[in-house]
């Protein structure tokens, strides 16, 4: 589950990302904490963890540095 997450995310950064331009607030970027979060603390938790993070990245917040906990 954990290598099947990661590609999905992968291929939104190859893929869709590029198409979009730069939009996350947060350093590192939702796809890239994401990933790093589901290598720390596996799927379940690293997924909760980078889906509450996407959930914040909205103009109206100020984003910053984020790094995984």
């Amino acid at each position: 589950m954990k290598h099947l997450l990661i590609a999905l995310v992968r291929f939104y950064q190859y893929a869709i990302s590029p198409m979009l331009g730069r939009r996350c607030r947060y350093f590192p970027t939702c796809s890239e904490y994401t990933v790093d979060a589901i290598h720390k603390y596996g799927a379940l938790k690293g997924g909760w963890l980078g889906a509450k993070r996407i959930c914040r990245c909205h103009p109206w917040h100020p984003g910053g540095y984020d790094p995984v906990p």
